[in-house]
């Protein structure tokens, strides 16, 4: 590992920056998934159990630089002070953080107010990470979701002052270089979704790095009109078809298989239990839809899947929202969590979607990990350099 984790520092009467993603989902006032909340807990008790002060900081929402009530982090207090099972003391502005009161003195963790209020965040302002380093003593980034942005609590702050990785962040980028980097091989891929031209960067990378590539979902849709396969009225970038052809010929001459649909669900109508029929890739009726891979081709993924010892995955296969068009995504990753589960399969995943269709096919605890990081994850596995982790490495 190129960058230091919270074992390298000596916290002990510390006070310790930590940027954390506690982006959470809110509804009528409260918190109504606190998944983020809780998976920075084990950070902030390392921290105070090693004497530290840990003081927070995050963004919520896109408040574009200025005072926005509505987003201001007292939100979610009454859910961070339950995960964290210790008082949280909010900071309203940078002044209260440089002349803490005697109560905010007395909390147990700070949590500054919604760092995007102010226009040097996003700008990354050098005077403004100046100032938030200088609240500190040592810097812990543990919020590997908004390490693809370069703003000042990301990256600035991390060249002022001695840094590390948090646990999040330190697990996070250990699954992934275990999955990219450093991989197990045989390595497959599954990657779906709605349209190639969103990843195309991913694919290109992919190719480069895996052994096998199985494509599902509307871009395989892409794939199959690429090679000249009628898809009728289903969702498939025209367009993008000579770029399709490129990365298969890329992957070709890579030694990477690409897997496409061998048989295909079809339905007229994109609604929950729609009159759905089953056909060889090569007939699909031009009034119908393609809205999920066919049995056949999920016993073709189940065969990569055996066969491979490290699995990356990013998007569904098939319309997963809906029954019954979730049976290929639901079938192959409970194929995926099961060989996980056995110690024969190293599985990680990620992004929006991903997340959804695992935890809609009951897979997603038998994963070895899954990421929550989005646009970071997807960055990560494009090859890219994440700006708030090359910050890390000093």
């Amino acid at each position: 590992m190129s960058w230091k984790t919270l074992d390298d520092m000596d916290l002990n009467a510390k006070r310790v920056l930590v940027r954390v993603d506690i982006n959470v989902p809110v509804e009528g006032g409260r918190v109504t998934d606190a998944t983020r909340i809780e998976r920075i807990a084990p950070t902030v008790e390392d921290i105070l159990s090693k004497g530290g002060r840990p003081i927070l900081i995050a963004h919520f929402g896109r408040p574009k630089g200025k005072v926005v009530l509505d987003l201001s982090l007292r939100i979610v207090i009454p859910a961070l002070e339950k995960a964290l099972g210790h008082s949280v003391r909010l900071i309203e502005t940078l002044d209260g953080a440089e002349n803490l009161t005697a109560e905010a003195e007395a909390a147990e963790v700070l949590l500054l107010e919604n760092i995007r209020f102010y226009p040097g965040e996003e700008a990354n302002d050098p005077d403004f990470a100046a100032r938030l380093a200088a609240l500190g003593d040592i810097y812990c980034n543990d919020a590997f979701s908004a390490a693809h942005r370069a703003h000042a609590s990301t990256t600035g702050i991390a060249h002022l002052m001695p840094s590390c990785a948090g646990r999040l962040m330190q697990a996070e980028l250990e699954a992934l270089e275990a999955a990219l980097s450093h991989p197990k091989r045989p390595v497959a891929a599954v990657v779906g979704g709605a349209k190639v031209s969103t990843k195309l960067d991913l694919l290109s990378n992919l190719v480069e790095k895996v052994d096998s590539l199985v494509i599902g979902g509307g871009m395989a849709n892409t794939f199959l009109a690429a090679q000249g396969l009628h898809v009728g009225k289903s969702l498939c970038e025209h367009d993008m078809a000579a770029t399709a052809r490129e990365i298969m010929t890329k992957a070709a001459a890579e030694g990477c298989e690409i897997i496409l649909p061998a048989d295909i669900v079809v339905a007229r109508e994109f609604a929950e239990n729609a009159a759905s029929e089953t056909l060889a890739v090569h007939l699909c009726p031009d009034d119908a839809m393609i809205l999920d891979a066919g049995p056949q081709s999920v016993r073709r993924v189940a065969q990569v899947l055996d066969g491979a010892r490290t699995l990356i995955w990013n998007g569904p296969l098939g319309a997963f929202e809906i029954s019954p068009f979730d049976t290929a995504t639901n079938e192959a990753a409970r194929h995926a969590a099961e060989r996980t589960r056995a110690g024969q399969l190293i599985s990680v995943a990620g992004g929006g979607d991903t997340v959804a269709a695992l935890n809609r096919a009951g897979a997603a605890e038998d994963f070895t990990y899954i990421s929550t990081a989005g646009g970071a994850f997807l960055e990560w596995m494009e090859g890219k350099d994440l700006p708030g982790v090359a910050a890390l490495k000093g």
